[in-house]
């Protein structure tokens, strides 16, 4: 009997410690202490350069912050970083200027950044012509 108490009290410690570290780890999200729901971000702007860790600015009435933020190098500067797009497939080559083109639609505007709906990419044709790789070692064997 003793020992069934024991291992009961154990049990109801255990569940009360991982409770409060739950609170806990809550409350750290929620550090900032504002109430303000409706902020305002601005882009993000690298430190250096045109890409790389930078800042980005937020206002909500009278309150103002900083969030760290990145902008990846090969990222297509015309769009901007928190322009998301979903991109279909690369069209063929135009013999006529030697592109190929694929569109994109926006999926998402981070930080309620103004986005176009649509945007159009173009690379040039690649003058190689790519043959038929062989299948990996270990793939396709039965």
């Amino acid at each position: 009997m003793q020992v069934r108490s024991l291992f009961l009290l154990l049990v109801l410690i255990l569940v009360a410690a991982t409770t409060e570290a739950g609170k806990n780890k809550k409350e750290k999200a929620k550090k900032d202490g504002s109430k303000c729901e409706d902020w305002r971000w601005g882009p993000c702007v690298p430190n250096s350069k045109d890409c790389g860790l930078g800042y980005r600015e937020g206002t909500c009435k009278d309150e103002s912050k900083k969030l760290k933020c990145k902008i990846p190098c090969n990222w297509k500067k015309k769009f901007g970083a928190d322009c998301k797009y979903k991109f279909e497939s690369w069209g063929g080559c135009s013999a006529q200027t030697g592109l190929k083109t694929r569109s994109g639609i926006l999926k998402k505007a981070l930080y309620n950044a103004q986005c176009e709906e649509t945007v159009y990419v173009t690379k040039p044709c690649s003058s190689k012509i790519k043959s038929k790789s062989k299948a990996k070692k270990g793939k396709g064997k039965d």
